[in-house]
């Protein structure tokens, strides 16, 4: 088969990175324009192929950390009561308040004025130093 061809319907949800249900469902919903070959198999133009396949560039995670949602700032305030702390950052418009351990602050050298990053990954908020 030639380029122009296109490529088979399973073979298009794996490079899109979706189901061959859900193209069907595109498909029916005229998201997705397919062609028939001549064995009756749907087929999958390249051009929708890499239409669907487009995604927003992420940002890089870094060299050693795997949370992308990074909040580079300073420290505005530290408030620790017994083993627990809570760490305040502004960064640019944003504050963030992550709840971290007592030692967590001592060990990363945490104060108001301190340059810090907030990670956010799901439901947790990891602080560096930076």
């Amino acid at each position: 088969m030639t380029k122009d061809a296109g490529l088979l319907l399973g073979d298009a949800a794996k490079a899109i990175g979706v189901s061959q249900d859900t193209l069907r469902r595109w498909e029916r919903a005229g998201k997705l324009r397919t062609r028939r070959d001549s064995a009756n198999r749907r087929r999958v133009p390249t051009r929708e192929v890499e239409r669907l396949s487009r995604r927003p560039q992420r940002e890089p995670a870094g060299d050693s950390f795997s949370a992308r949602n990074r909040f580079p700032g300073v420290i505005r305030s530290v408030e620790t009561d017994g083993v627990m702390a809570l760490v305040e950052i502004e960064a640019g418009p944003h504050r963030v308040v992550a709840a971290i351990t007592r030692d967590a602050v001592e060990e990363l050298g945490l104060a108001p004025g301190v340059p810090a990053t907030a990670a956010v990954k799901a439901t947790s908020v990891m602080v560096e130093r930076t």
